[in-house]
């Protein structure tokens, strides 16, 4: 049946799509369909499945064996039970069901045994609904409208395929009917339609994928069929490079193509937020196409070019491309869609951790802009954006210099009291970077910073807490803050963060922590009125994290300096604790480990008792580290450990004369004398065991 009225249907396609609101009366008469219909109900859908393009096709798509793979574990459907559950909850009293169900559910029959016309007419009053309520939705859901608009796509009228793309474009904004198709087989489907030459269908077929891509299993299916690579070609419609000059082609053709390719690119979207699909991507080709595209001045096709260089910046090797798009990125900061503007200041925060990156923004004149998008105070999404990378940026010195000129901290600072979460982390950030610079932790202490950063110690975002901590570890090295801190009862709040269960959080805490107690006049006593606080920080020389253990190292080497505080922690097991970590290999753990075994050396019997624990010969292996401030903290160790005879003896077997000459010839005025006191020591003990021997 749809052979013979295929021609008729292909002539009234843009008047049936066009103009369904002329067929309301299809709801109305319905006894002029029913007769119409009589003798199509019992045998349309099954002369619409003989001539599919696929040969025969079976109504119930659920059987089909869509996700064979063994990697099916890798998504979950549990994502998604409380929108089935929104969905499902119009069935419990259906009574109170709106006609808009009752009218879908009657035209989803017609879709079912119509002939093409009619089918098409069925397409376009439904179409007439708001399919964005949950209520059209689960009508179209529960008459099996679902099986039928997949089945449609592998029909051979052009018209049903676009109204039933149209359908599923709308109600696949809904997370269950995603799964919903994607279990029915209907990517694949919509994969297969991307060959089609007809535009409209391609486009239609990419928004859709766009939309169903949205969870884990869809965009590997997506990735298995070949999908990635045809959604890739879509870009290269809208390249004046991709056929030749397209001077020959119309305005229309032109708007087409373009159409085609941002369909295009919002699949990739959805797609990019997977790894895997970033990397076939990549291999398919994206990576000059997107900087290409990031040149028009198409504001619909620019947001998600910049959506997809957003998710994909964390990526090296996309990171090395958008070098060569930052003057783009940054051009699109001036757009006046925020939208955009979000995607281009996120994609530079996601990527302004590489140096050559951040020379770029400050060279295009990006941190002004930067700057200026602080003032969007509305809009916290684009806020978030800005403000992270305004963080990355001030990684570099040369950046922090210019955001003074633009009294940027002035403005982060007023920000802290007002702001959400995700905004907050970065704004504490980037503070916590231009706190780097002396004139800059003065300036944070006189617009009632400290306050604020004090009080971001009792929340619990733990990005937040990390940032916090980063902040003030910077601000505890002025002595007016440092009093702030200790006024404030800050110190007490960073200790407690040692309790967190994160260990980003713990070593943030401790590496703040040091500083307060090394700058703050009569710390000893106050480290002593934490209850439990002194046990507590040994206790996490026991962690696996090498930062917890670094920092945490940093920081008793400055409670270790209060003797009495050292008499406590040796009880606490501080030297079999410290012993145990001195075979590790990151110089970063080595440095402050160090310095900690110096400073314990100085109580009681400490010197022998990590001599008995064998850690003196791994110590002297640090000597040879390429980080000069291993060998000063090591030198410092040496020295203090060198004042037992047996581990002079120790450090003379692991041959550390010889190193320690070398050291004695540095420019580091404590790294030479302690070096040299060591050597001292050593050749002490040489000449009385010499002299003793001879008499």
């Amino acid at each position: 049946m749809f052979l013979t009225d295929n021609s008729n249907a292909n002539k009234s396609r843009s008047k049936l799509l066009l103009s369904s609101r002329d067929w309301d009366t299809l709801v109305t008469d319905r006894s002029k369909l029913r007769k119409e219909n009589t003798t199509l109900s019992r045998g349309g859908i099954s002369e619409r499945r003989v001539h599919t393009r696929v040969g025969t096709y079976h109504t119930d798509r659920s059987r089909r064996g869509v996700y064979g793979n063994s990697e099916l574990g890798e998504s979950s459907e549990d994502d998604d039970e409380q929108d089935d559950q929104l969905l499902d909850r119009a069935r419990q009293d259906q009574t109170d069901l709106p006609s808009e169900y009752w009218q879908i559910q009657r035209l989803v029959k017609y879709l079912k045994g119509g002939n093409p016309t009619a089918t098409v007419i069925a397409l376009s009053s439904i179409r007439d609904f708001n399919l964005s309520m949950d209520i059209c939705q689960l009508a179209i859901r529960d008459a099996g409208g679902l099986e039928v608009l997949a089945n449609l796509l592998e029909t051979d009228n052009l018209d049903c395929k676009i109204g039933s793309l149209h359908i599923l474009k709308e109600i696949s904004k809904n997370p269950t009917i995603r799964r919903n198709i994607a279990d029915l087989g209907g990517l694949q489907t919509m994969i297969a339609l991307l060959d089609e030459p007809e535009k409209e269908l391609k486009c239609l077929a990419a928004e859709n994928i766009a939309h169903v891509a949205k969870f884990k299993r869809a965009r590997k299916v997506v990735r298995q069929n070949g999908g990635i690579k045809r959604l890739v070609g879509l870009l290269e419609t809208a390249s004046p490079n991709a056929h030749g000059s397209m001077t020959h082609y119309s305005q229309n053709d032109i708007a087409k193509n373009v159409e085609v390719a941002r369909a295009g690119a919002l699949a990739l979207w959805s797609l990019s937020r997977s790894d895997r699909n970033k990397q076939a991507m990549e291999r398919a080709g994206v990576i000059p196409l997107l900087a290409k595209l990031l040149k028009s001045s198409n504001e619909t096709m620019l947001i998600p070019v910049g959506g997809i260089i957003e998710e994909c910046a964390v990526d090296p090797v996309y990171r090395i491309a958008i070098r060569g798009m930052i003057p783009d990125l940054v051009k699109n900061l001036q757009s006046s869609n925020a939208e955009l503007q979000k995607h281009c200041a996120s994609a530079i925060f996601k990527c302004a951790e590489d140096r050559e990156i951040r020379a770029l923004v400050r060279k295009h004149m990006g941190l002004r802009l930067l700057h200026d998008l602080l003032q969007q105070t509305d809009n916290k999404a684009l806020l978030a954006a800005a403000t992270g990378a305004i963080w990355k940026c001030a990684i570099s010195r040369e950046n922090i210099a210019q955001f003074q000129q633009f009294r940027t901290l002035d403005t982060l600072v007023q920000m802290l009291n007002n702001q959400p979460e995700e905004v907050l982390v970065n704004v504490v950030g980037a503070i916590a970077e231009c706190a780097k610079e002396a004139d800059n932790r003065t300036l944070i202490r006189k617009a009632n910073g400290i306050s604020f950063l004090v009080n971001l110690l009792t929340g619990t975002n733990q990005g937040l807490l990390v940032n916090t901590c980063h902040a003030l570890r910077q601000c505890s090295e002025e002595p007016e803050s440092i009093v702030m801190i200790d006024r404030l009862d800050g110190v007490r709040l960073l200790w407690s963060l040692l309790k967190n269960p994160n260990p980003r959080v713990q070593a943030a805490a401790s590496w703040a922590i040091s500083p307060c107690v090394k700058n703050i006049k009569d710390s000893g006593e106050m480290v002593r009125s934490f209850v439990g606080g002194l046990e507590l920080i040994v206790s996490l020389l026991k962690s696996k994290d090498v930062e917890v253990l670094a920092s945490v190292c940093a920081a008793i080497a400055e409670i270790a300096r209060d003797e009495e505080n050292l008499a406590v922690i040796t009880d606490h097991g501080v030297v079999k604790l410290l012993s145990n970590l001195v075979t590790r290999n990151e110089d970063i753990l080595r440095r402050y480990l160090a310095e900690a075994i110096a400073e314990c050396c100085k109580w009681g019997n400490n010197r022998q008792t990590f001599g008995d624990n064998e850690a003196v010969a791994p110590l002297v292996k640090y000597l040879k580290s390429s980080d000069t401030n291993v060998h000063r903290s090591t030198a410092k160790a040496l020295h203090q450990l060198s004042k037992n005879p047996m581990n002079c003896v120790t450090m003379h077997e692991a041959g550390v004369v010889r190193l320690l000459m070398e050291m004695v010839g540095s420019k580091d005025e404590v790294l030479q004398e302690n070096a040299a006191i060591c050597i001292s020591y050593i050749r002490r003990l040489a000449l009385a065991n010499e002299k003793s021997r001879n008499g």
